[in-house]
């Protein structure tokens, strides 16, 4: 069919507008989604996906608290689902349009912080552990078995403040009271500040709180010893091996137990495309998709479907995927209340301030 000009004219500027009109907006951590990943999403909903970021749930929250807007889909942790319920952020999925959810393993669904899944589809977990220098901890004879290689000053002062730990109050105060031998959800106010003067005296022997950077520096040999995700810690030792470094980057999951950490997918209550949000994810959902992430970062994986596709070496490894005795050292996080929260606030700025 022949076309006149006006018309023409106006097919070009609705192919011009098409990527503006078509996107997705995902507020995600980083390097948090595979990039073939994005690309075979792109060709299925014939649209483009645009990502922001962030480095801990406490950055995602302040800023959407700040007001920021105009996402479709966030993965936060699932602990801080309900806040973020409370807080309006959020709209409930539509179970019908996500088939996929049925490849999710059982105990990641209908969860104490969201029955029924109204709000979250699982997405990917992490296990917050120690990562280290395989060859300088030999060297220097620092044993890694315990939190007290981040926390005992006897022991993290030979490490020569090549030490760094999650900048993330929830994560820190959890690893504290787990070395204190409490539940890392433990609320007593007096445990909390017991696990406050143990970050205190462990602080000077630290390099820095880091969330973000802490890979590139444990894969160069600048850090030598991490509070850190294990998926973190998995792609730093990639990053050794691809560098030719003469050592190797290993987990060590400490003997009193440590944080499993759920993120989920959700959407944001004023997302502009809910329905490419429930496209998009269903479409992670998918086991090989899933599975993407799992090969690239050595995250864990509550798909069932995603296990045929992940390789032999990180399925064995069981910093990524603990045994039935490792994981009855892992405690989910739950949330807290406001009150809580506050609390929580005021110690962290403390810490932070001396």
């Amino acid at each position: 069919m022949k076309r006149t000009l006006p018309a023409l004219f106006l097919a070009l500027a609705a192919s011009a507008a098409w990527p503006q009109a078509n996107e997705l907006r995902l507020f995600n951590w980083n390097d948090y989604i595979a990039p073939e990943t994005v690309q075979r999403f792109e060709k299925s909903c014939k649209c483009k996906l645009v990502q922001t970021f962030y480095s801990d749930n406490e950055e995602l929250v302040a800023k959407l608290a700040a007001g920021a807007r105009g996402y479709d889909v966030l993965v936060p942790t699932a602990n801080y689902i309900q806040g973020m319920v409370k807080a309006g952020w959020l709209q409930p999925l539509d179970l019908a349009k996500l088939p996929n959810l049925k490849n999710v393993m059982p105990q990641y669904l209908n969860r104490p912080d969201d029955p029924g899944n109204k709000y979250s589809a699982p997405y990917a977990m992490s296990i917050t552990l120690i990562g280290y220098n395989e060859a300088k901890i030999k060297e220097l004879g620092v044993p890694v078995g315990s939190w007290a290689a981040v926390f005992d000053p006897k022991v993290v002062s030979k490490l020569g403040k090549h030490v760094t730990v999650l900048d993330s109050q929830a994560e820190l105060l959890a690893a504290a009271l787990k070395y204190l031998g409490y539940s890392a959800n433990d609320r007593d106010p007096k445990h909390w500040e017991e696990a406050k003067q143990v970050i205190l005296k462990a602080k000077p022997y630290w390099a820095a709180f880091n969330a973000s950077s802490y890979i590139k520096e444990l894969a160069s040999g600048n850090i030598w010893l991490v509070h850190g995700y294990s998926n973190d810690i998995f792609q730093a030792d990639t990053g050794a091996q691809e560098a030719k470094q003469k050592f190797r980057i290993r987990h060590s999951l400490p003997k009193e137990g440590a944080a499993l950490s759920l993120d989920v997918m959700v959407i944001a209550k004023d997302a502009p495309r809910p329905d490419l949000a429930h496209q998009f994810i269903n479409f992670m959902l998918d086991g090989r998709n899933s599975a993407d992430l799992t090969n690239m970062i050595g995250s864990g994986n509550p798909n069932q479907d995603a296990q045929r596709y992940i390789k032999a070496e990180i399925k064995s490894n069981k910093a990524v995927f603990p045994d039935a005795q490792a994981a009855k050292k892992l405690e989910h996080l739950k949330d807290m209340t406001p009150k809580e929260r506050q609390l929580l606030n005021r110690i962290w700025t403390e810490i932070k301030s001396r």
